[in-house]
């Protein structure tokens, strides 16, 4: 008997209950030579008598199909531990059951014997076993051809991987099973710098099926997200790529549109702030438009439009920010509370300011230009935006061509504070010096009034002339103001 097992791993002898009913049917056999059927009926006997017999429908770690008569022992035998480290196997090369040749070990597709065939089966099994020869290549050179069909993919796989993505292969340890993934984020303009990047936010974000990944980002285009838009949200939020379309996306989207904001504006909203969806509806982002309402006294019909201006303050500590700002506004230039409401209504970016670097610079430049606090409570209150400009390259400009090039005194910015927010190049001086060629410039201060209605308006109302006139003058300023610029740094 020990020298039969080696040669028949599948005996079904082997699984009768006892020890003494094995040798008597195995003397049997050797005496009158069964035949087929015999051993046919003697299987399903068997098959119906152990219970440790595996279902016909089981198939191995390998995708392979069990026949009845396999033993947990053998597909033990077969599957090593090692099998379980090697993540480079994929699901779809073993997609189908298949078989090895024995003579050229040659991988070809099982095919299921029915009726006349399934009886060959169990003769070719039998003749098998009587003539002591193995039906099934041996285990070592199974595992040998798996590893060498395994080799060659893995090679391939490699391959392929170092030569797309070289430099992504030698910053991180790139799997080959992300290559989809990267293959379908190339489509949005990213690049491996970018890859690199979204691996050390948020490594897990790089092991996402694609086809998981594809409908989620599929989904944000589809509520206004411009594809241009996509690369900057996942190298600021590479985890969306984790959040589930019913569960989380669309709960977002659809409490934004719950505050009032239109559909237009849904997709600029995610991509300013894309952390939106990783704060809880319920416990994070209602109680912060609560206390917009409550505390910072924002009117609920304005809260959309503030919204809109500025998405982040969803996703910012309100509470922190409004107090430290509210209290620095009213300690330094006196401003009452209403206008600082104002302020955050028309600008909340407000929230967002430091105060050392943002907001004293440009309250101390407006005091060192002559106004006073209740001046610039005014000027804030009427454009707050002033507070968001360049110094050197915004209002110092345009403070010394208000005194020098129109003559106007700075009191002049209380009436018209829109003249800080006008550009210096497109709109201010274009118009000024368009009214001086065409000597309707009036002698004095010049109105500022002039630089705020729109071309056409200004075209019809201040210089009488075509639109046309006006923009091809204008355009011979920028070219010659350009051609100045472009000596200046030659």
């Amino acid at each position: 008997m020990a020298a039969i097992l080696p040669l028949y791993p599948y005996n079904p002898l082997l699984y009768f209950s006892t020890p003494s009913s094995f040798r008597s049917q195995f003397w049997i056999l050797e005496r009158r030579r069964l035949g087929s059927a015999s051993l046919k009926n003697l299987v399903k006997l068997a098959a119906h008598s152990n219970p440790r017999i595996l279902k016909s429908n089981r198939k191995s770690k390998y995708g392979e199909a069990l026949l009845f008569y396999d033993s947990d022992e053998e597909m033990d035998d077969d599957v090593s531990d090692d099998d379980e480290d090697d993540d480079w196997l994929s699901d779809e090369e073993f997609s189908e059951p298949a078989n090895l040749d024995v003579n050229n070990n040659k991988r070809f597709k099982s095919k299921t014997t029915k009726g006349k065939d399934r009886q060959q089966e169990w003769e070719w099994g039998l003749r098998s076993f009587d003539n002591k020869q193995s039906i099934r290549l041996p285990r070592s050179e199974r595992v040998a051809s798996l590893q060498r069909n395994e080799s060659g993919k893995l090679q391939h796989s490699r391959n392929v991987k170092d030569k797309k993505y070289p430099r992504l292969s030698e910053e991180i340890p790139l799997d080959v099973k992300w290559l989809p993934l990267l293959d379908y984020l190339s489509t949005f303009g990213m690049k491996e710098s970018h890859f690199v990047q979204m691996y050390e936010r948020r490594m897990q974000s790089l092991q996402i099926n694609v086809c998981s990944a594809q409908e989620r980002l599929e989904y944000l285009l589809s509520v206004g997200v411009k594809q241009s838009d996509v690369r900057r949200i996942l190298l600021r939020q590479p985890q969306i790529l984790e959040y589930t379309v019913e569960n989380n996306l669309k709960s977002r989207v659809a409490f934004l549109r719950g505050l009032g904001i239109p559909n237009s504006r849904i997709g600029q909203i995610i991509a300013a702030a894309p952390s939106l969806f990783s704060y809880s509806v319920e416990n994070s982002l209602k109680p912060t438009v609560r206390y917009l309402i409550e505390e910072v006294g924002i009117k609920e019909k304005d809260l959309g439009k503030v919204i809109q201006l500025s998405p982040q303050i969803l996703v910012q500590r309100i509470d922190i920010s409004w107090n430290t700002r509210s209290m620095f506004l009213t300690k330094e230039l006196g401003a009452p509370r209403d206008s600082i409401v104002k302020m955050v209504t028309k600008h909340p970016q407000l929230l967002h300011y430091s105060i050392d670097d943002g907001l004293l610079p440009r309250i101390n430049f407006l005091r060192s230009i002559g106004m006073k606090n209740s001046d610039i409570v005014k000027v804030l209150t009427s454009l707050t935006q002033v507070l968001s400009l360049s110094l050197e390259e915004n209002l110092k400009p345009k403070y010394l061509y208000l005194v020098n090039e129109l003559n106007n005194e700075v009191q002049s910015l209380t009436k018209y504070p829109m003249y800080l927010s006008l550009s210096l190049d497109q709109r201010i001086r274009p118009r000024h010096r368009f009214l001086v060629s065409l000597k309707k410039a009036p002698k004095g201060p010049f109105p500022l009034g002039s630089l705020v209605p729109t071309d056409e308006c200004f075209c019809q109302q201040w210089a009488g002339t075509s639109l046309d006139r006006y923009l091809a003058f204008r355009q011979r300023l920028l070219l010659k103001k350009f051609a100045e610029k472009y000596e200046r740094k030659m």
